[in-house]
């Protein structure tokens, strides 16, 4: 099993991110980690928390000469705006955030308390070691990329850019819904032995703890529902050349739980900030008394950045899922049991 846990605070000293499973013998490029991370800081719509940070990756286990040794790799990520000591209590929720919930579920008097982790600055550590699980794919040349599909309901790179502008000078957000393709990814990877192991599950999951995200589809997805089943269903084809092979691909790659071989696409859904700097409605948490929502430093839009997440989310999945299914210990014997099966499915 791939396991991963990070931690850190959004204005705290460092985020830390803790990979276990990674096979021994994997060659590791540091570079091509701090540039997933630096993709996760671009977009147009960021604010200025991004020209603050410069986000680089330190490893301070789990590699020799650059090289996976098969124990936990460990990232730190430090963060140059560290005052979380230094800030201002937060005493009015904000509408859409974690603020009030958290609050009253953990007892707190402090909003900050809250936010600090709630906050997407954790992603941080999902794009760290996902660009780790990208680097592992890649052995097997399976590719993961996003586009953004439409900002505001707009769906031209210009209309985007426009509703993101409008939105800066309303002092609003904007969301939008981005796509993840994921191509080379073999037969088999995932199961329907149980609701757990389904890859599809797993990936709607991965996607889903991405901070801001409300709404996932693979494939067709809704449009599934306005269909007739003749219309929507990828018929199966065979040729001494393709093997078996498919001239559609509304699934979206999987099947009962279990990727059939085909791209896995993935759209998801995410919603505008929720800090506001003309705030919504509120309640102060001490006075009770009505009172606007907190205005912390925000971005106005995060959809590029969002995919870049989801990205890496899925990577973390589909490489637990590789390791499930062609072992863990050694990436030399990994390879070995993945020429063997796909000799046997060809």
């Amino acid at each position: 099993m791939l396991r991963f846990l990070s931690a850190g605070e959004s204005h705290g000293k460092a985020m830390v991110a803790i990979l276990e499973g990674m096979p021994a013998g994997l060659k590791v490029k540091l570079d091509l980690v701090n540039k997933e991370l630096k993709r996760r800081q671009q977009g147009f719509g960021r604010g200025k928390r991004m020209q603050i940070e410069n986000d680089r990756a330190q490893v301070l286990s789990g590699l020799k000469n650059n090289t996976t040794l098969g124990s936990p790799i460990t990232l730190l990520i430090l963060n140059k705006d560290f005052s979380i000591e230094k800030l201002h209590k937060v005493l009015s929720p904000r509408p859409g955030h974690a603020d009030l919930a958290g609050l009253l579920k953990y007892g707190f008097n402090d909003i900050r308390e809250v936010l600090e982790r709630a906050s997407a600055r954790s992603t941080a550590a999902t794009v760290g070691v996902g660009a780790l699980c990208k680097i592992f794919l890649n052995e097997f040349k399976v590719k993961i990329s996003s586009r953004v599909l439409a900002v505001g309901g707009e769906n031209n790179a210009s209309a985007m850019k426009a509703k993101i502008s409008e939105a800066i000078r309303n002092k609003d957000t904007v969301g939008g819904v981005f796509e993840v393709a994921i191509k080379g990814v073999p037969v088999g990877l995932g199961s329907y032995v149980q609701p757990d192991k389904r890859l599809d599950a797993r990936l709607a999951q991965a996607i889903m703890s991405i901070p801001g995200i409300k709404a996932i589809e693979i494939g067709l997805g809704f449009g599934y529902a306005v269909s007739f089943g003749s219309e929507v269903h990828d018929e199966i084809y065979h040729s001494k050349s393709k093997g078996y092979f498919r001239k559609t691909n509304n699934a979206g790659g999987i099947e009962g739980g279990i990727s059939n071989g085909e791209d896995i696409i993935l759209r998801a859904c995410m919603k505008p900030i929720c800090t506001l700097m003309r705030p919504l409605a509120s309640v102060n948490i001490n006075t009770k008394q009505a009172a606007k929502a907190a205005a912390e430093r925000s971005d106005i839009s995060v959809v590029d950045a969002a995919a870049v997440v989801a990205e890496s989310a899925s990577a973390f999945v589909l490489t637990d899922a590789f390791l499930e299914k062609f072992g863990q210990d050694s990436l030399r014997d990994i390879k070995e049991s993945y020429r063997i099966y796909a000799k046997r499915i060809r």
